[in-house]
């Protein structure tokens, strides 16, 4: 039953704040027809954008579930240290010693 009202709560909040965003427009193009100086946006286009804004967070956070432990060590207390210390990106099978120890017939020959 959460996530309709959890949803509802989002648009609401979302078309809220547009209304507000639309009001502060028409509030400035009042102020440019009379002729007035823009000093700041009306008590109630501010309290509308603050509790528009704080009734879409609701919803986004009611809506995405169970949040989880941020933790370093959630996640590796089920790995072994012999898995810990297993990096398989580290591995190198391309390295100078093929060109140090390489084949060994080969120096035979120049003799």
């Amino acid at each position: 039953m959460a996530a309709p009202m959890s949803k509802f709560s989002i648009f609401f909040g979302l078309l809220a704040l547009g209304h507000a965003a639309y009001s502060a427009a028409q509030h400035r193009t009042y102020l440019r027809l009379t002729e007035q100086e823009f000093t700041k946006l009306p008590a109630d286009i501010l309290l509308q954008c603050l509790a528009s804004l704080l009734l879409a967070c609701y919803g986004v956070v009611h809506i995405s579930g169970n949040f989880r432990e941020i933790r370093a060590n959630a996640e590796l207390e089920n790995k072994t240290w012999e898995h810990l210390g297993n990096r398989p990106s580290f591995y190198i099978f391309n390295h100078r010693g093929r060109a140090l120890f390489g084949n060994r017939e080969d120096d035979d020959d120049d003799l």
